[in-house]
Protein backbone atom coordinates (compact mmCIF):
# COMPACT_ATOMS: atom_id res chain seq x y z
CA UNK A 1 0.00 0.00 0.00
CA UNK A 2 3.17 2.40 0.43
CA UNK A 3 3.03 4.07 -3.07
CA UNK A 4 -0.64 4.48 -2.96
CA UNK A 5 -0.64 6.20 0.19
CA UNK A 6 1.57 9.47 -0.38
CA UNK A 7 -0.88 10.32 -3.58
CA UNK A 8 -4.18 8.86 -3.28
CA UNK A 9 -6.06 11.07 -0.68
CA UNK A 10 -4.95 14.44 -3.10
CA UNK A 11 -6.48 12.35 -5.85
CA UNK A 12 -9.91 11.56 -4.55
CA UNK A 13 -9.86 15.16 -3.45
CA UNK A 14 -9.72 16.00 -6.96
CA UNK A 15 -11.55 13.27 -8.41
CA UNK A 16 -14.58 14.27 -5.86
CA UNK A 17 -14.72 17.86 -6.39
CA UNK A 18 -14.77 17.95 -9.99
CA UNK A 19 -17.80 15.16 -9.57
CA UNK A 20 -19.96 17.49 -6.85
CA UNK A 21 -19.08 20.94 -6.99
CA UNK A 22 -20.79 22.86 -9.80
CA UNK A 23 -18.54 25.96 -10.26
CA UNK A 24 -20.10 29.34 -10.46
CA UNK A 25 -20.41 30.19 -14.44
CA UNK A 26 -22.42 32.33 -16.66
CA UNK A 27 -25.85 31.14 -17.15
CA UNK A 28 -26.90 30.79 -20.13
CA UNK A 29 -30.50 31.21 -20.81
CA UNK A 30 -31.12 28.18 -23.06
CA UNK A 31 -29.63 25.83 -20.58
CA UNK A 32 -31.79 24.64 -18.13
CA UNK A 33 -30.84 23.80 -14.61
CA UNK A 34 -31.69 19.96 -15.04
CA UNK A 35 -29.40 20.09 -18.28
CA UNK A 36 -26.49 21.83 -15.99
CA UNK A 37 -26.81 19.27 -13.27
CA UNK A 38 -27.22 16.42 -15.65
CA UNK A 39 -24.01 17.53 -17.24
CA UNK A 40 -22.18 17.78 -14.01
CA UNK A 41 -22.87 14.21 -12.80
CA UNK A 42 -22.10 12.64 -16.23
CA UNK A 43 -18.55 14.33 -16.36
CA UNK A 44 -18.16 13.54 -12.38
CA UNK A 45 -18.53 9.75 -13.31
CA UNK A 46 -15.88 10.34 -15.67
CA UNK A 47 -13.31 11.86 -13.65
CA UNK A 48 -14.28 9.08 -10.94
CA UNK A 49 -13.50 6.45 -13.36
CA UNK A 50 -10.28 8.15 -14.21
CA UNK A 51 -9.01 7.88 -10.88
CA UNK A 52 -9.61 4.19 -10.16
CA UNK A 53 -6.01 4.04 -12.15
CA UNK A 54 -4.86 3.82 -8.77
CA UNK A 55 -6.88 0.00 -7.92
CA UNK A 56 -3.28 -0.65 -10.43
CA UNK A 57 -1.62 -1.38 -7.72
CA UNK A 58 -3.47 -4.25 -6.48
CA UNK A 59 -4.29 -5.54 -10.01
CA UNK A 60 -0.48 -5.82 -10.32
CA UNK A 61 -0.14 -7.60 -7.55
CA UNK A 62 -2.36 -10.23 -8.49
CA UNK A 63 -0.90 -10.36 -11.85
CA UNK A 64 2.25 -11.33 -10.31
CA UNK A 65 0.39 -13.81 -7.77
CA UNK A 66 2.03 -17.30 -8.22
CA UNK A 67 -0.69 -19.25 -6.31
CA UNK A 68 -3.78 -21.09 -6.89
CA UNK A 69 -5.26 -19.90 -10.09
CA UNK A 70 -8.48 -20.01 -8.16
CA UNK A 71 -7.53 -17.33 -5.76
CA UNK A 72 -6.19 -15.13 -9.11
CA UNK A 73 -9.47 -15.05 -10.87
CA UNK A 74 -11.38 -14.39 -7.43
CA UNK A 75 -9.19 -11.60 -6.83
CA UNK A 76 -9.94 -10.32 -10.67
CA UNK A 77 -13.17 -10.43 -10.49
CA UNK A 78 -13.58 -8.52 -6.77
CA UNK A 79 -11.40 -5.59 -7.97
CA UNK A 80 -13.39 -5.67 -11.12
CA UNK A 81 -16.89 -5.74 -8.77
CA UNK A 82 -15.11 -3.35 -6.48
CA UNK A 83 -14.11 -0.82 -9.28
CA UNK A 84 -18.23 -1.04 -10.30
CA UNK A 85 -19.81 -0.87 -7.17
CA UNK A 86 -17.74 2.15 -6.33
CA UNK A 87 -18.07 3.91 -9.53
CA UNK A 88 -22.07 3.01 -8.84
CA UNK A 89 -22.11 4.37 -5.49
CA UNK A 90 -21.24 8.09 -6.39
CA UNK A 91 -23.04 8.26 -10.08
CA UNK A 92 -26.35 7.62 -7.47
CA UNK A 93 -25.02 10.36 -5.15
CA UNK A 94 -27.12 13.26 -5.86
CA UNK A 95 -29.65 11.80 -6.53
CA UNK A 96 -30.32 9.75 -3.15
CA UNK A 97 -29.40 12.99 -1.01
CA UNK A 98 -33.10 14.20 -2.66
CA UNK A 99 -34.42 10.50 -1.27
CA UNK A 100 -36.06 10.46 1.72
CA UNK A 101 -33.63 9.51 5.05
CA UNK A 102 -35.62 5.66 5.34
CA UNK A 103 -34.47 5.23 1.64
CA UNK A 104 -30.96 6.55 2.11
CA UNK A 105 -29.27 5.02 4.82
CA UNK A 106 -30.10 0.73 3.87
CA UNK A 107 -28.92 1.86 0.05
CA UNK A 108 -25.55 3.43 1.40
CA UNK A 109 -24.90 0.88 3.99
CA UNK A 110 -25.42 -1.92 1.15
CA UNK A 111 -22.83 -0.02 -1.26
CA UNK A 112 -20.31 1.10 1.48
CA UNK A 113 -20.66 -3.17 3.06
CA UNK A 114 -20.66 -4.86 -0.18
CA UNK A 115 -16.98 -2.98 -1.29
CA UNK A 116 -15.58 -3.73 2.57
CA UNK A 117 -16.85 -7.61 1.62
CA UNK A 118 -15.37 -7.35 -2.10
CA UNK A 119 -11.40 -6.89 -0.75
CA UNK A 120 -11.67 -10.04 0.93
CA UNK A 121 -11.30 -12.18 -1.81
CA UNK A 122 -8.98 -10.00 -3.44
CA UNK A 123 -6.69 -10.64 -0.42
CA UNK A 124 -4.89 -13.58 -0.70
CA UNK A 125 -3.69 -12.74 -4.19
CA UNK A 126 -3.66 -9.03 -4.06
CA UNK A 127 -1.32 -9.10 -0.64
CA UNK A 128 -1.18 -6.00 1.30
CA UNK A 129 -1.83 -3.72 -1.70
CA UNK A 130 -5.45 -4.44 -1.23
CA UNK A 131 -5.57 -2.05 1.15
CA UNK A 132 -5.72 0.47 -1.23
CA UNK A 133 -9.24 -0.30 -1.28
CA UNK A 134 -9.74 0.98 2.27
CA UNK A 135 -9.46 4.70 1.39
CA UNK A 136 -12.36 4.19 -1.57
CA UNK A 137 -14.66 2.67 0.91
CA UNK A 138 -13.70 5.50 4.13
CA UNK A 139 -14.45 8.02 1.32
CA UNK A 140 -17.16 6.74 0.06
CA UNK A 141 -18.83 5.99 3.95
CA UNK A 142 -17.86 9.79 4.56
CA UNK A 143 -19.39 11.35 1.63
CA UNK A 144 -22.83 9.17 1.77
CA UNK A 145 -23.31 7.95 5.19
CA UNK A 146 -24.65 9.86 7.92
CA UNK A 147 -21.88 11.16 10.21
CA UNK A 148 -21.93 8.27 12.96
CA UNK A 149 -22.03 5.94 10.98
CA UNK A 150 -19.26 7.13 8.71
CA UNK A 151 -17.06 7.85 11.57
CA UNK A 152 -17.52 3.87 12.48
CA UNK A 153 -16.74 2.87 9.07
CA UNK A 154 -13.81 5.07 9.11
CA UNK A 155 -12.54 3.38 12.55
CA UNK A 156 -12.83 -0.13 10.71
CA UNK A 157 -10.72 0.61 8.28
CA UNK A 158 -8.19 2.88 9.64
CA UNK A 159 -8.06 -0.29 12.41
CA UNK A 160 -7.48 -2.40 8.89
CA UNK A 161 -5.18 -0.40 7.40
CA UNK A 162 -2.65 -0.01 10.40
CA UNK A 163 -2.92 -3.65 12.39
CA UNK A 164 -3.23 -5.83 9.41
CA UNK A 165 -0.28 -5.44 7.78
CA UNK A 166 1.17 -5.65 11.94
CA UNK A 167 -0.60 -9.12 11.96
CA UNK A 168 -0.39 -11.33 8.26
CA UNK A 169 3.03 -12.42 8.67
CA UNK A 170 3.77 -11.54 4.64
CA UNK A 171 2.57 -8.36 4.59
CA UNK A 172 4.68 -5.07 5.35
CA UNK A 173 3.31 -2.13 7.60
CA UNK A 174 3.55 1.60 5.91
CA UNK A 175 3.23 4.06 8.71
CA UNK A 176 1.86 6.99 6.58
CA UNK A 177 -1.56 4.46 5.86
CA UNK A 178 -3.74 5.55 8.40
CA UNK A 179 -2.18 9.48 7.97
CA UNK A 180 -3.50 9.17 4.46
CA UNK A 181 -6.94 7.23 5.22
CA UNK A 182 -7.13 10.20 7.65
CA UNK A 183 -6.53 12.90 5.00
CA UNK A 184 -8.71 11.29 2.26
CA UNK A 185 -11.56 11.21 4.09
CA UNK A 186 -11.18 14.30 5.97
CA UNK A 187 -11.17 16.35 2.26
CA UNK A 188 -13.91 13.59 1.48
CA UNK A 189 -16.33 15.41 4.55
CA UNK A 190 -15.39 18.92 3.42
CA UNK A 191 -16.35 17.94 -0.07
CA UNK A 192 -19.79 16.75 1.32
CA UNK A 193 -20.22 19.85 2.91
CA UNK A 194 -19.57 22.03 -0.05
CA UNK A 195 -22.44 19.37 -1.77
CA UNK A 196 -25.05 19.84 0.92
CA UNK A 197 -24.70 24.18 0.53
CA UNK A 198 -24.68 23.77 -3.15
CA UNK A 199 -27.79 22.22 -3.11
CA UNK A 200 -29.19 24.28 -0.26
CA UNK A 201 -28.23 27.14 -2.20
CA UNK A 202 -29.75 26.19 -5.60
CA UNK A 203 -32.96 25.29 -3.44
CA UNK A 204 -32.68 28.52 -1.98
CA UNK A 205 -32.42 30.00 -5.58
CA UNK A 206 -35.46 28.49 -6.97
CA UNK A 207 -37.68 28.97 -4.03
CA UNK A 208 -36.88 32.93 -4.82
CA UNK A 209 -37.53 32.67 -7.99
CA UNK A 210 -40.89 31.13 -7.44
CA UNK A 211 -41.57 33.27 -4.48
CA UNK A 212 -40.93 36.23 -7.02
CA UNK A 213 -43.03 34.78 -9.94
CA UNK A 214 -45.96 34.47 -7.45
CA UNK A 215 -45.36 37.77 -6.08
CA UNK A 216 -45.66 39.50 -9.77
CA UNK A 217 -49.16 37.50 -10.28
CA UNK A 218 -50.20 38.83 -6.90
CA UNK A 219 -49.52 42.43 -8.06
CA UNK A 220 -51.15 42.17 -11.81
CA UNK A 221 -54.16 40.54 -10.30
CA UNK A 222 -54.52 42.89 -7.38
CA UNK A 223 -53.97 46.04 -9.95
CA UNK A 224 -56.16 44.22 -12.72
CA UNK A 225 -58.82 44.36 -9.75
CA UNK A 226 -58.53 47.64 -8.62
CA UNK A 227 -58.11 49.53 -11.55
CA UNK A 228 -61.13 47.59 -13.49
CA UNK A 229 -63.37 47.52 -10.46
CA UNK A 230 -63.27 50.92 -10.25
CA UNK A 231 -63.19 51.49 -14.07
CA UNK A 232 -66.07 49.14 -14.55
CA UNK A 233 -68.13 50.67 -11.78
CA UNK A 234 -68.00 54.02 -12.80
CA UNK A 235 -69.01 52.88 -16.63
CA UNK A 236 -71.87 51.08 -15.20
CA UNK A 237 -73.01 53.93 -13.47
CA UNK A 238 -72.86 56.44 -15.96
CA UNK A 239 -74.38 54.00 -18.66
CA UNK A 240 -77.48 53.64 -16.26
CA UNK A 241 -77.66 57.64 -15.83
CA UNK A 242 -77.31 57.98 -19.84
CA UNK A 243 -80.06 55.42 -20.09
CA UNK A 244 -82.20 57.50 -17.92
CA UNK A 245 -81.19 60.81 -19.48
CA UNK A 246 -81.70 59.98 -22.80
CA UNK A 247 -85.48 61.50 -23.46
CA UNK A 248 -85.25 63.68 -20.58
CA UNK A 249 -81.81 65.39 -21.11
CA UNK A 250 -80.09 64.24 -24.53
CA UNK A 251 -77.41 66.48 -24.83
CA UNK A 252 -76.69 65.35 -21.14
CA UNK A 253 -76.75 62.18 -21.68
CA UNK A 254 -74.70 62.44 -25.14
CA UNK A 255 -72.01 64.02 -22.70
CA UNK A 256 -72.20 61.06 -19.97
CA UNK A 257 -72.15 58.32 -23.24
CA UNK A 258 -68.62 59.92 -23.70
CA UNK A 259 -67.28 59.47 -20.68
CA UNK A 260 -68.29 56.11 -20.52
CA UNK A 261 -66.41 56.07 -24.07
CA UNK A 262 -63.23 57.93 -22.37
CA UNK A 263 -63.30 55.43 -19.54
CA UNK A 264 -63.32 52.67 -21.35
CA UNK A 265 -60.27 53.54 -23.24
CA UNK A 266 -58.55 55.02 -20.07
CA UNK A 267 -58.88 51.33 -18.47
CA UNK A 268 -57.53 49.57 -21.39
CA UNK A 269 -54.46 51.78 -21.14
CA UNK A 270 -54.47 50.97 -17.15
CA UNK A 271 -54.50 47.37 -17.94
CA UNK A 272 -51.63 47.54 -20.22
CA UNK A 273 -49.68 49.69 -17.82
CA UNK A 274 -50.24 47.13 -15.42
CA UNK A 275 -49.02 43.94 -16.98
CA UNK A 276 -46.23 45.96 -18.13
CA UNK A 277 -45.25 46.78 -14.72
CA UNK A 278 -45.50 50.77 -15.08
CA UNK A 279 -48.87 51.57 -13.29
CA UNK A 280 -48.91 54.81 -11.22
CA UNK A 281 -51.83 56.77 -10.34
CA UNK A 282 -51.55 60.61 -9.59
CA UNK A 283 -53.75 62.13 -6.52
CA UNK A 284 -54.69 64.77 -8.44
CA UNK A 285 -56.31 62.71 -11.36
CA UNK A 286 -58.00 60.47 -9.35
CA UNK A 287 -60.15 63.27 -7.18
CA UNK A 288 -61.39 64.66 -10.49
CA UNK A 289 -62.16 61.19 -11.37
CA UNK A 290 -63.95 60.67 -8.20
CA UNK A 291 -66.64 63.60 -8.33
CA UNK A 292 -67.26 62.62 -11.37
CA UNK A 293 -68.40 58.71 -10.58
CA UNK A 294 -69.80 59.96 -7.46
CA UNK A 295 -72.37 62.87 -8.89
CA UNK A 296 -72.93 60.30 -11.58
CA UNK A 297 -74.36 57.81 -8.87
CA UNK A 298 -76.39 60.23 -7.70
CA UNK A 299 -74.41 60.90 -4.35
CA UNK A 300 -72.90 64.49 -3.40
CA UNK A 301 -69.46 64.65 -2.54
CA UNK A 302 -66.96 66.69 -0.09
CA UNK A 303 -64.04 66.61 -0.09
CA UNK A 304 -61.45 68.64 2.29
CA UNK A 305 -58.05 69.23 1.87
CA UNK A 306 -56.32 68.76 -1.35
CA UNK A 307 -53.60 66.43 -3.28
CA UNK A 308 -50.69 69.36 -2.76
CA UNK A 309 -51.27 69.45 0.96
CA UNK A 310 -50.48 65.71 1.27
CA UNK A 311 -46.88 64.59 1.72
CA UNK A 312 -45.61 63.87 -1.79
CA UNK A 313 -44.83 59.87 -0.53
CA UNK A 314 -48.05 59.27 0.79
CA UNK A 315 -49.92 60.35 -2.60
CA UNK A 316 -49.95 57.49 -4.66
CA UNK A 317 -50.77 55.24 -1.62
CA UNK A 318 -53.86 57.58 -1.07
CA UNK A 319 -54.94 57.45 -4.37
CA UNK A 320 -55.35 53.72 -4.48
CA UNK A 321 -57.22 54.38 -1.07
CA UNK A 322 -59.72 56.74 -2.55
CA UNK A 323 -59.99 54.80 -5.79
CA UNK A 324 -60.83 51.38 -3.69
CA UNK A 325 -63.25 53.31 -0.99
CA UNK A 326 -64.82 55.39 -3.52
CA UNK A 327 -65.90 52.17 -5.82
CA UNK A 328 -66.99 50.38 -2.51
CA UNK A 329 -69.09 54.00 -2.03
CA UNK A 330 -70.62 53.72 -5.28
CA UNK A 331 -71.06 50.13 -5.69
CA UNK A 332 -72.57 49.18 -2.48
CA UNK A 333 -73.59 51.98 0.14
CA UNK A 334 -76.60 53.04 -1.10
CA UNK A 335 -76.56 56.50 0.70
CA UNK A 336 -76.51 60.24 -0.34
CA UNK A 337 -73.50 61.43 0.87
CA UNK A 338 -69.57 60.71 0.08
CA UNK A 339 -67.13 62.38 2.89
CA UNK A 340 -62.85 62.82 1.45
CA UNK A 341 -60.71 64.37 4.55
CA UNK A 342 -57.00 65.04 3.25
CA UNK A 343 -54.59 65.10 5.26
CA UNK A 344 -50.46 65.24 5.16
CA UNK A 345 -49.91 61.85 6.09
CA UNK A 346 -53.80 60.70 6.40
CA UNK A 347 -56.93 59.58 4.33
CA UNK A 348 -60.23 59.47 5.73
CA UNK A 349 -63.35 58.40 2.97
CA UNK A 350 -66.75 58.07 4.33
CA UNK A 351 -70.77 57.81 3.62
CA UNK A 352 -74.12 57.72 4.70
CA UNK A 353 -74.93 54.50 3.79
CA UNK A 354 -75.34 50.98 4.81
CA UNK A 355 -72.23 50.43 6.08
CA UNK A 356 -70.15 46.92 5.59
CA UNK A 357 -71.83 43.72 5.57
CA UNK A 358 -69.91 41.13 8.08
CA UNK A 359 -66.14 41.19 8.96
CA UNK A 360 -64.86 39.48 5.40
CA UNK A 361 -62.53 41.75 3.67
CA UNK A 362 -62.88 42.42 -0.73
CA UNK A 363 -59.52 40.94 -2.88
CA UNK A 364 -59.63 45.43 -3.07
CA UNK A 365 -59.31 46.07 0.56
CA UNK A 366 -56.58 43.10 0.60
CA UNK A 367 -54.29 44.56 -2.27
CA UNK A 368 -54.62 48.14 -0.44
CA UNK A 369 -53.96 46.56 2.83
CA UNK A 370 -50.51 44.90 0.67
CA UNK A 371 -49.52 48.63 -0.53
CA UNK A 372 -49.94 49.82 2.56
CA UNK A 373 -47.78 47.63 4.38
CA UNK A 374 -45.17 48.01 1.69
CA UNK A 375 -44.61 51.62 3.00
CA UNK A 376 -45.52 51.20 6.71
CA UNK A 377 -48.73 52.54 6.62
CA UNK A 378 -52.15 50.78 8.70
CA UNK A 379 -55.52 50.58 6.67
CA UNK A 380 -58.38 50.81 9.10
CA UNK A 381 -62.06 50.08 7.25
CA UNK A 382 -64.99 50.12 9.74
CA UNK A 383 -68.67 50.87 10.27
CA UNK A 384 -69.36 54.67 11.08
CA UNK A 385 -70.41 55.86 14.25
CA UNK A 386 -73.42 57.15 12.28
CA UNK A 387 -73.90 54.28 10.05
CA UNK A 388 -72.05 54.02 6.74
CA UNK A 389 -68.65 53.25 6.19
CA UNK A 390 -65.12 54.34 7.36
CA UNK A 391 -61.78 53.94 5.65
CA UNK A 392 -58.77 55.06 6.72
CA UNK A 393 -55.14 55.24 5.79
CA UNK A 394 -52.51 56.44 8.12
CA UNK A 395 -48.62 56.72 6.82
CA UNK A 396 -45.94 56.76 9.57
Amino acid sequence: MAPVSRTTGATLYRSLRSHFVIEPREVNPDDSEGTRLRDAVRRGWVFSAVWLIYLIYPVRAVAGYDGPVAWKVAAALSLIAFAAVFLGGFRDFRGRLHASEDVQVPRQWAVVVTMMLLLVPAAPAAGDSVLTGCVFVAVLAVMTLPRRSALVVLAANFVAVEGLPRIVPSWAPDDSAGFTLGVAAFAAWGISQLVARNIQLNEARRRLSDMAVIEERERVARDVHDILGHSLTVITVKAELAGRLLELDPARAAAEIADVESLSRAALADVRSTVGGLRHLRLETELRGVRSAVEAAGMVVHIEGSAAGVDEDCRELFAWAMREAVTNVVRHSKGTECRIRLEPRRITVTDNGVGPQGKSTGTGLRGLSDRADALGATVRAARGSDGGFVLTVTAP
